[in-house]
């Protein structure tokens, strides 16, 4: 297909970015399953010399989850412990993106939806305290747009784990912010409230 030249032909009416109502700044961290953690850790550690931020215990998340940052950001790359055999190129767990305001992070979440692509998950995670909207690309591939991740400084200090506010929707993360982060959302309508 790709040598008659279809493929080119159909898909250049794509190189110009959409009308999306937020702008993607980066690429923010991914998130690998692999079939031993102690062993990955060894290596992204080791070998590539990340340092840890932050770790789950199997409690948290099955298998264990440890978080791995190579700059300020809190983690570029986090693992988990849950890949019961050899890779069958299921190791990505997901990709996220982030995004320079909060304002555009409830955006993303109402142009997700108007564009009927299921949201898996909303609110604020834990360890790295970002707000986030999660979804699945066509084929499954899990997708995160967020804003507010922790940075580390060149002391490693990171936000301790009573100071973690998981939160479940984006309205609960604005409602109830961890210490340091604005969770001031300037245009209101994005927000919903319950009547």
């Amino acid at each position: 297909m790709a040598g008659n030249g279809t493929i080119g032909e159909s898909l250049k009416e794509f190189r110009q970015a959409g009308k999306a109502p937020f702008a993607i700044t980066k690429i923010g961290h991914v998130v690998l399953n692999c079939s031993d953690l102690e062993r990955s850790v060894r290596f992204y550690t080791q070998i590539l010399g990340f340092k840890i931020s932050d770790i789950y215990e199997t409690d948290m998340v099955p298998g264990g989850m440890v978080f791995l940052r190579f700059n300020a950001d809190h983690h570029g790359v986090a693992l988990v412990g849950a890949l019961k055999s050899s890779s069958e190129q299921v190791e990505l767990h997901h990709m996220a993106f982030a995004v320079s305001t909060l304002d555009e992070v409830f955006r993303a979440r109402d142009h997700l939806e108007k564009h009927g692509v299921k949201l898996e998950a909303q609110g604020r995670r834990r360890a790295g305290v970002q707000i986030a909207v999660e979804f699945p690309d066509p084929d499954g591939h899990m997708l995160e747009i967020y804003w507010g991740l922790d940075q580390v400084g060149s002391d490693g200090i990171t936000r301790p784990p009573n100071e973690w506010k998981g939160a479940h929707t984006l309205e609960q993360a604005i409602d109830d912010p961890v210490r340091g982060q604005d969770t001031t959302v300037h245009d209101e309508r994005l927000i919903r409230r319950k009547k």
